[in-house]
């Protein structure tokens, strides 16, 4: 099979370097040739394309016809034309279908071609699903995807899968060479490292290189025809994934995984377009919220701070769709922060835990302070809401999560800073327990520090917050708020002195609901929080002694 057309091109060729009377003669003859292999082998090999155990010797023949038929392309049978190379490259190259042995064998012989490349890129019928190049990358990606398909039953690997993963090598090395692919890393600024680059690192780059190049387009077309191209070259990523999802292949589901988080991380601004949306919709829907959790948490584990940082951006970035992504952030942030949560305060569970190393930077920067944000949104809505007099489970693991966010980060936005803020007032105001107000007052101390030292004045945000605090808690829990109100006095006298006009009216009113006149034990602890208040609360207290 295998020598029949590349034999027949090889004469083929050699006629026509003869000269024009030579080739002439023999052009009959050749077409004649051409069209006993088309109809007598071709059939056969076309048959074969789908095969699970595709043999070596099925994609060098039918690299062989691919050539053929672009030397000679009026030799090709009906079906195959017009365009009879994308055709054949198509059935045994670019059909998602395809056993990736087949196609990291196939694909190679042609990609090395430079005038075979550059004559079906320039073709405008190349395919109906898209450009040749773009097909090609398409290919790639999925064939890297699918890799793990051939290890035997006990994840050793097999023959083919040592096949595989040689094809593999050799196809990344030619696709990176891709007049197209070139381009996009000449216009990131990013190169492969090595001559001969492995196929992990070559693909992450390739997808940083699409990101970025993106990311610098003006012009709302290009910007649009960058989307379109992109996602011709992801194809139907879940697709791919699907039989790691359904076998539960440890290394195929974190290769899945992986992948799909450099996508979401590096893509974000792509993904969040219109066009594009509903891409990162199903990567999230399927792969971040399923039902079960089985078989996935160590791929969660590794891969869940690319989508929370790349799904962060694109909820900060999405015009149309900006709420639904956001819900569904929110979605993935609770349901990874309680799954990754220990019962009680663990320091190595929770320095490790994936939604903390997903928020943490060096620096500050806009989007990573966007993505702390939702998370302190998410903890104060889902994991510290008190039923009346109860505190929330695992309140010591919560507050020992916040703590190790505001510790890891230099965040010093008030605006970010005081989320948490209601929920831990209320921790130290209804909860004894040891272990939970120690950690409760190391994050306020925190709190009230950073958001004091933003301001040259006691933060107005802050004081929002507790004015806050005390009329919500006026006639209930007074005693307790003066106590907190104490702590928080220790670390920023300014910001509780200015509440005092508001703390003698909530006094008064509580006196006046209970109708007994003047409450000598509530004036006693009030008077408590006023001695440590200087001057201001001095004179308050002199006020009062004269009412």
């Amino acid at each position: 099979m295998e020598g029949s057309a590349a034999g027949h091109r090889r004469v083929h060729q050699r006629g026509v370097q003869a000269g024009p009377s030579v080739a002439s003669v023999g052009r009959e003859r050749h077409l004649a040739v051409a069209a006993a292999l088309w109809t007598h082998f071709f059939p056969f090999l076309r048959s074969l394309r789908l095969s699970q155990t595709p043999p070596a010797p099925l994609a060098d023949a039918a690299a062989g016809f691919t050539l053929l038929a672009f030397d000679l392309p009026s030799s090709a049978p009906q079906d195959l034309q017009p365009n009879p190379v994308q055709s054949i490259m198509h059935c045994f190259g670019w059909d998602d279908m395809l056993n990736p042995l087949l196609v990291t064998r196939y694909l190679p012989h042609l990609l090395q071609d430079g005038e075979l490349v550059a004559a079906v890129s320039s073709c405008s019928g190349a395919s109906a699903s898209g450009p040749a190049q773009a097909l090609c990358v398409r290919a790639w990606f999925r064939c890297f995807l699918q890799q793990h398909l051939h290890k035997n039953p006990d994840r050793s690997d097999s023959r083919a899968g040592r096949a595989l993963e040689e094809q593999l090598g050799e196809l990344t090395r030619l696709v990176l060479r891709l007049p197209e692919v070139d381009s996009l890393l000449q216009r990131s600024g990013l190169q492969p490292a090595a001559s001969r680059p492995e196929p992990r690192p070559a693909l992450q780059l390739f997808i940083k290189a699409v990101g970025r190049v993106y990311g610098g387009l003006q012009v709302l077309s290009e910007r649009a025809a960058m989307v379109t191209k992109a996602l011709d070259y992801l194809g139907d990523f879940l697709k791919h994934v699907k039989p790691y999802l359904v076998n539960k292949n440890p290394e195929g589901l974190q290769l899945a995984y992986w992948v799909g988080g450099c996508v979401v991380m590096h893509w974000s601004p792509l993904l969040a377009s219109s066009r594009a949306q509903q891409q990162l919709f199903r990567l999230v829907e399927v792969l971040l919220l399923p039902h079960s959790l089985t078989h996935l948490e160590q791929a969660l584990r590794d891969s869940l701070p690319l989508y929370l940082q790349g799904l962060s951006v694109a909820a900060g970035m999405s015009q149309s769709q900006g709420a639904g992504l956001k819900q569904q952030l929110r979605s993935v942030i609770s349901k990874y922060l309680d799954h990754f949560l220990p019962a009680t305060p663990s320091a190595g569970v929770i320095a490790n835990h994936p939604v903390l190393l997903a928020a943490c930077e060096a620096t500050p920067t806009p989007h990573g302070a966007g993505l702390r944000k939702s998370i302190l949104q998410v903890l104060c809505d889902n994991f510290l809401q008190f039923k009346g007099h109860a505190p929330p489970p695992r309140l010591a693991a919560i507050l020992a999560f916040l703590l190790e966010l505001l510790r890891r980060n230099k965040d010093a936005d008030p605006a970010l800073l005081t989320v948490p803020l209601p929920s831990v007032l209320r921790c130290l105001m209804l909860v004894n327990e040891p272990q939970v107000r120690r950690i409760a007052t190391e994050a306020l101390q925190l709190l009230v520090e950073r958001c004091g030292a933003a301001t040259d004045g006691p933060c107005d945000q802050t004081t929002t917050v507790l004015k806050s605090f005390v009329e919500e808690n006026e006639g209930v829990y007074d005693k307790q708020v003066y106590s907190v109100l104490e702590t928080v006095a220790v670390l920023d006298l300014p910001v509780v002195q200015v509440l005092v006009p508001v703390l003698s009216l909530s006094l008064r009113n509580t006196e006046h609901k209970r109708g007994l006149g003047r409450n000598s034990a509530l004036r006693s602890a009030y008077k408590k929080l006023l001695s440590i208040l200087g001057d201001v609360g001095q004179a308050e207290a002199i006020s009062l002694e004269e009412e």
